[in-house]
């Protein structure tokens, strides 16, 4: 079957997928439904040439850098991570003191 998006033709070629019908059903708005069950699964590998803004990639890529991204950053000593939530908690303080005075800055500005 051949469709068109944005102007781009392709060729689509939908799966058949067999499935084995369920007791579970009922009438919904007047229409019967009933619950189907895969006999296999439709799992595909992705054989597309992806591309996002420009850059190609492909879902093994993709796969690795979620996985980059779950596995755990290194390892601190007690002190250093002391050390990172004292400066994170300055930082936080400071943000906070800076947006205070911008907003003082603005009421201040709009008495004059």
């Amino acid at each position: 079957m051949k469709l068109t998006y944005r102007g781009v033709t392709y060729d689509y070629n939908p799966t058949n997928v067999k499935s084995i019908d369920t007791e579970v059903g009922g009438k919904y708005r007047g229409l019967e439904w009933r619950f189907r069950n895969r006999k296999a699964p439709t799992a595909q590998k992705a054989t597309l040439d992806l591309v996002y803004r420009g850059v190609a990639y492909t879902q093994e890529q993709k796969a690795i850098q979620e996985e980059q991204k779950a596995q755990p950053a290194a390892v601190l000593s007690i002190g250093e991570r002391a050390r990172a939530l004292l400066l994170n908690k300055e930082r936080e303080e400071l943000n906070r003191q800076e947006s205070m005075l911008v907003r003082a800055e603005k009421r201040v500005s709009l008495a004059h």
